[in-house]
């Protein structure tokens, strides 16, 4: 990954996304793909779209991504100064006591979610609390100085940054799922570079966190789509921790993942792995027999039915604030989805033969 696409990511990463508060993210997604897209628009809650257009008579693929991630949102604001918070999304009651926030209220605000020390506590009566029962501390000594600096419906999300660790690999907050927003923008440009047949629209998501909401939008909205490619993160199950029922075949560094069942149409499955194989691109399979948990859900049902497939990035820790992924896995997923735009005008038709 070279230093101007790395910048990307970082930027993207860097910027607080919580579904329902994607726009700052969405402003730095438009800006970049704004530099070789033939057009960027959004719609009334944010969704955004480029295109690359291509050969009026080849097929029409959609590369998506979603721009949320997982976070709070304050609630109230007690007498003594502390916030009580509710979720957005799955954010998960185990890893948030004793992290640092950002209220992302007029100006930003750190605070910390309290956390009982030790020596306080009762070790034998320990258990998670639910998000309800916890609480921001932005220092405040009361009530009235916290609300100089916040509003109830604030969004609030971990104030973690991204890590280098070792190799091609980082963690950082809300992998889930910048990297497919950023998979999504470099398919598009890679796709444009090598001027493909196929018209190709790349789009970034809103509210897929809380329902698949922005997939249900643009499903509709994007008549002329003949398949999409939903870009997502899925488990790396590769972490000792992980239990032997939940561990799968999908490895860290090991490529991208293609999905099979339920709302992954063969025709793009088959589409994909062999695009996949002519690009000497390594990919992983995995199984979705009822779901695939991913905007796909949505778009499959749109309009009648579209071809969807979900291509995903393998990721650990999902909706906590150390997502760790490999870029390498996160490079070669944007070449897929390039790939597989140059493939689709080989294609006849993304019907199934019944």
């Amino acid at each position: 990954m070279d230093d101007t696409r790395r910048a990307l990511l970082e930027d993207l990463l860097a910027t607080a996304s919580p579904s329902g508060f994607e726009t700052p993210s969405q402003r730095v997604w438009t800006d970049y793909v704004g530099e070789f897209a033939d057009d960027v628009s959004t719609d009334a809650y944010g969704n955004a779209v480029a295109v690359h257009e291509g050969d009026p008579d080849a097929p029409t693929i959609a590369v998506t991504g979603h721009a949320d991630e997982i976070g709070f949102i304050v609630r109230d604001v007690l007498d003594d100064g502390f916030l009580r918070i509710g979720r957005i999304g799955g954010s998960d009651r185990t890893v948030s006591k004793g992290q640092h926030v950002t209220v992302h209220a007029d100006e930003p605000v750190h605070g910390v979610i309290g956390q009982t020390a030790i020596h306080l506590r009762d070790e034998a009566d320990d258990e998670y609390q639910d998000i309800a029962g916890q609480f921001v501390d932005v220092g405040a000594t009361d009530a009235a100085e916290a609300r100089e600096h916040v509003s109830i419906g604030d969004p609030v999300t971990f104030s973690t940054g991204v890590s280098e660790l070792v190799g091609d690999r980082i963690a950082a907050r809300g992998v889930d799922n910048r990297a497919g927003t950023w998979a999504a923008a470099e398919g598009l440009r890679r796709a444009a570079a090598a001027d493909v047949d196929a018209t190709v629209y790349a789009v970034s998501t809103v509210q897929e966190e809380v329902g698949l909401q922005g997939a249900r939008m643009v499903g509709v909205d994007l008549e002329a789509v003949d398949a999409f490619v939903a870009v997502d993160v899925t488990h790396a199950t590769d972490n000792p921790d992980v239990e032997t029922a939940h561990r799968g075949p999908v490895e860290l560094g090991a490529g991208p993942v293609i999905s099979r069942g339920s709302a992954n149409h063969p025709v793009l499955v088959d589409l994909a792995r062999d695009a996949a194989a002519d690009a000497d691109i390594d990919v992983q399979l995995q199984a979705a027999g009822t779901r695939t948990g991913t905007d796909a859900d949505a778009f499959y049902t749109a309009r009648g039915g579209v071809p969807s497939l979900t291509v995903s990035i393998p990721n650990r820790y999902m909706h906590t604030p150390v997502e760790v992924i490999d870029t390498t896995d996160l490079d070669a997923v944007a070449d897929l989805c390039a790939a597989i735009a140059a493939a689709a005008s080989d294609v006849t038709s993304f019907a199934v033969d019944v």
